[in-house]
């Protein structure tokens, strides 16, 4: 199996560089735009099923990548922020850049935060259920957080080694067939380059 990974466009937070965990925050007019350019290139390479987060941003980019009858999960939300949620990045870092830079790694949590391993067993729990049914192309839409926590459970890439993936970008992990898990394709966009995204 495939797992066609595609975080959601930039959010309306994003745009501002503000943490937003699990805040419904809507994608911003750019965010709308990324997406609607990544719906040619789902289209081509096709899926047989989509799983994706119920917040917001993430079900506006499903409808627009062209994603066919999406179940909804609320295991692939991003992970808790706590106290981060809606602040400023600048601000978390001004204040305290070690503590950000450990969440950034998975070896911290902001107050009130989720931890990175319960957020890890989270997400792969879903995407165990998943793998239980045959699927040659899993799409599965969700946040820049969860990418990395796939990519962490299944192909061992630790998070602090792990750029945050482009908004509306593709990603795929390629399980099964008696080998180990394959990172086919990292931070793809269909029309542009991308090293500095937001968190």
């Amino acid at each position: 199996m495939r797992l066609l990974l595609v975080r959601h466009g930039q959010s309306k937070w994003n745009a501002a560089r503000r943490l937003q965990g699990q805040a419904d925050v809507g994608l911003s007019e750019l965010g709308a735009t990324q997406a609607d350019a990544l719906h040619p290139v789902i289209e081509e390479i096709g899926h047989c099923r989509a799983v994706a987060s119920d917040l917001e941003r993430v079900r506006d980019t499903a409808c627009r990548i062209g994603a066919e009858n999406v179940r909804l999960d609320e295991g692939l939300r991003e992970i808790d922020v706590g106290d981060w949620t809606g602040r400023a990045i600048d601000d978390i870092r001004a204040e305290d850049e070690a503590a950000y830079q450990g969440w950034r790694a998975g070896t911290s949590s902001p107050p009130g935060g989720e931890t990175w391993e319960a957020f890890v067993d989270r997400v792969t729990s879903v995407i165990e259920k998943e793998l239980q049914a045959p699927c040659r192309n899993l799409l599965v839409v969700c946040h820049g957080g969860v990418i990395r926590a796939i990519l962490q459970h299944y192909a061992g890439l630790e998070p602090a080694h792990i750029i945050p993936v482009a908004p509306a970008s593709l990603s795929a992990l390629r399980l099964g067939n008696g080998k180990p898990p394959r990172l086919e394709l990292f931070n793809y966009l269909p029309d542009r380059l991308e090293f500095g995204a937001p968190d």
